[in-house]
């Protein structure tokens, strides 16, 4: 199971860029590997990420199986208005990862 961490700054001033630290513990299987049987690992990569600021997209990203194991993504983000932020990381099986933080613009 995938465990995501995020870090956001508790407020911000208007118009402030902010940066946000988003990693998720996952394997991140690419589909090439074999096990010990010679058998290849099926593909089982997050391919999506979002972010919105109440519920308007702020950020997404579509990754690949170039990306490694429990991958982090930082981002900046003009602070606008306050909000709740959340998170999703989407998988290949379909899986839905999600957090959220509070975010105070000033």
């Amino acid at each position: 199971m995938a465990k995501p961490r995020i870090k956001v700054p508790k407020s911000a001033a208007k118009g402030e860029i902010v940066e946000i630290k988003t990693l998720i513990s996952h394997k991140m299987e690419t589909g090439i590997r074999k096990d010990r049987d010679g058998n290849i690992i099926p593909r089982q990569i997050i391919n999506k990420f979002t972010c919105t600021l109440n519920d308007k997209m702020v950020f997404s990203a579509d990754w690949y199986p170039a990306v490694s194991a429990n991958p982090y993504m930082a981002f900046h983000l003009r602070a606008s208005e306050s909000g709740k932020l959340n998170f999703t990381w989407q998988d290949d099986n379909g899986e839905t990862y999600s957090t959220s933080a509070d975010f105070n613009v000033s």
